[in-house]
C-alpha cells in the first residue's frame, strides 16, 4: 500500500463520468470488490458481459497493474482493460491510468479515480473517470451503474 496523499475530487467537466453511489456493505467488503480478483470477477462490467477470472491481475501499489478482460456474454469477444495504478491508499482511494478496447473503439489516457467513504455498515464511493468523448462518457457511466447493481445483488444475497 501507499502513504500517498488522497487528492481532493477534481472539477467535473462534461468529458468526465462522475458517480457517487452507496452500498449496503462495510468498507472492507466494498474495498475487496475492487481490489481482490475474486471480488472483481463477480461484478465488473455491464450486464451483457462478465469478467474472465484468468485475466485479472491486481498489484496494489503505485506502478502496479489493475487488469482484466470483459467478455461479451453473447459473442465471447474479449475487451481488455489495462490500468497502471498511480495512487493506492488502502480503504480510501484508488487511482489509475486506464487503456481499454471496446466494440466501439479504444479508450486511451483515461484516469480512473475512486474514493471510498466509510459510513459504518454502509460505504459510499465517489467515482471520477475521464476524459471521454460524450458517447464514451455516457456508455461508461451506464456500464458502471450496471456493474454497481451487480454489487447490490451480491450484497443483498449475502444478507439474505
Amino acid at each position: 500500500m501507499s502513504d500517498q496523499t488522497v487528492p481532493a475530487i477534481p472539477e467535473v467537466t462534461e468529458s468526465d463520468a462522475y458517480i457517487t453511489r452507496a452500498f449496503n456493505a462495510p468498507i472492507d467488503v466494498v474495498w475487496k470488490f475492487w481490489t481482490e480478483p475474486e471480488g472483481l470477477a463477480q461484478w465488473f462490467g455491464p450486464s451483457t458481459t462478465h469478467v474472465d477470472p484468468a485475466t485479472i491481475e491486481v498489484e496494489l501499489r503505485p506502478g502496479g497493474a489493475w487488469n482484466l478482460d470483459m467478455v461479451d456474454n453473447e459473442t465471447g469477444a474479449h475487451y481488455p482493460i489495462r490500468s497502471t495504478l498511480r495512487v493506492v491508499k488502502e480503504r480510501e482511494y484508488l487511482e489509475g491510468e486506464v487503456y481499454g478496447e471496446t466494440e466501439h473503439g479504444d479508450v486511451l489516457n483515461v484516469v480512473l479515480r475512486v474514493w471510498f467513504h466509510d459510513h459504518g455498515d454502509k460505504t459510499r464511493i465517489t467515482l471520477h473517470q475521464g476524459p471521454f468523448s460524450a458517447e464514451f462518457r455516457d456508455m461508461t457511466a451506464e456500464g458502471w451503474e450496471e456493474s454497481f447493481q451487480k454489487i447490490d445483488a451480491i450484497v443483498a444475497g449475502a444478507a439474505a
